[in-house]
């Protein structure tokens, strides 16, 4: 089965260092060419809506600042496989257990379609185990909210996501949260790691042991543990209905948190809005086999796909952290750079920041910013 690679067509020397189906359809072009031994190739799965739209908005400013990256592009689709469960098209899961990583547009899951999440079938399909996800407050772009400087991590795999739900009697649901002693140790451990790696000073744990005592409390007792082991990071522990509270007060006291799958996909989504919205904001999927899959966890917009009004900011800033996960700190802080400039000039924005330019305008801005640095 012939693989698409799409490939870096313009090389810049990196001059700035900055701050953050069973088968598939290929298709040749005229910029198709094999990888350079010093190529990169990374899995892309653009997605659903507006996702082929912002991935190409991504390759685009790629080329424009000489990453050396090629992409192997897959779909990724609820597909069957043998007897009858729900699995990753096989051309997807050779292409990122071959790859090891990847870039994700959204993927829609319309309600009562009859099969799971696909992001969530990725997730367990790769034992993405930890969700990381940076917000930063966007300078020159204005929200209630200044100086937010905070992370989360949130445990990817369990808890009410598990997808253990049954029927007891007529009109009662029982849905199980699954928390294990590895799992939670893990994703712990991840976090400790994490904040030493970045230069954070705090880890907070948010859970609700006071209610869920052997759920919530297993999964704090792991991190307790993983505390013990890692003094130099300094450790709190929170209620998650107290750190909601205190967050839309004052974000700045927050550092890195780390929490529950159901926890930190409420949490992460309100940290989200403080910088802007899910447009703006980057996210990272680890798993513990050195898989890495980088997303934009933003929707699928179908009611903008294909008008050129979509916001690649999200999924670009997605692809800069995927490239900092390389260790390509130079084109990552470039393009970085380009982005976060291009939002500050106002006439670059697009409409979800209060804006008018289009995908393609945004695109080209960053474009030529970055060629420029």
């Amino acid at each position: 089965m012939a693989s698409l690679v799409r490939k870096s067509m313009t090389r810049y020397l990196p001059s700035f260092v900055g701050r953050c189906g069973f088968s598939s359809t290929s298709k040749t072009t005229a910029s198709t060419v094999p990888p350079t031994e010093k190529d990169q190739v990374c899995t892309l799965i653009p997605g659903d809506g507006i996702g082929p739209e912002i991935s190409d908005a991504v390759m685009k400013i790629f080329d424009a600042a000489g990453a050396p990256i090629s992409w192997e592009e897959r779909n990724v689709m609820a597909t069957k496989g043998p007897g009858g469960k729900w699995i990753i098209p096989l051309d997807a899961q050779e292409s990122i257990n071959k790859n090891k990583v990847g870039l994700k547009g959204p993927l829609g899951t319309p309600i009562a379609a009859g099969h799971p999440s696909m992001n969530l079938l990725l997730r367990k399909t790769f034992d993405l185990y930890a969700n990381v996800r940076p917000c930063v407050s966007l300078e020159g772009y204005q929200t209630p909210y200044d100086g937010v400087n905070l992370v989360t991590i949130r445990e990817n795999t369990e808890g009410e996501y598990s997808g253990i739900e049954h029927e007891i009697v007529d009109g009662v649901v029982q849905s199980i949260k699954l928390i294990t002693e590895d799992a939670s140790r893990k994703v712990a451990e991840f976090a400790f790691d994490y904040a030493r790696k970045n230069s954070r000073k705090n880890v907070t744990v948010v859970h609700k042991a006071n209610i869920m005592r052997m759920s919530d409390g297993l999964f704090l007792k792991c991190c307790r543990e993983t505390a013990e082991k890692n003094r130099d990071i300094k450790f709190n522990e929170m209620y998650l209905d107290t750190v909601c509270l205190n967050i839309v007060q004052d974000p700045t006291q927050f550092d890195v948190l780390v929490m529950p799958n159901l926890y930190g996909d409420i949490l992460s989504d309100l940290c989200a809005g403080l910088i802007g919205g899910l447009g703006v904001t980057p996210s990272g999927n680890i798993g513990a086999n050195g898989t890495a899959l980088f997303e934009s966890v933003h929707g699928t917009a179908p009611d903008i796909a294909g008008k050129d009004l979509a916001n690649p900011t999200a999924l670009l800033l997605s692809a800069i952290m995927m490239l900092r996960h390389l260790g390509m700190m130079n084109y990552a802080g470039r393009i970085e750079q380009a982005c976060f400039d291009a939002i500050k000039d106002k006439k670059s924005r697009t409409k979800d920041l209060g804006g008018d330019a289009t995908c393609s305008k945004f695109t080209d801005e960053v474009c030529r910013r970055v060629k420029d640095l």
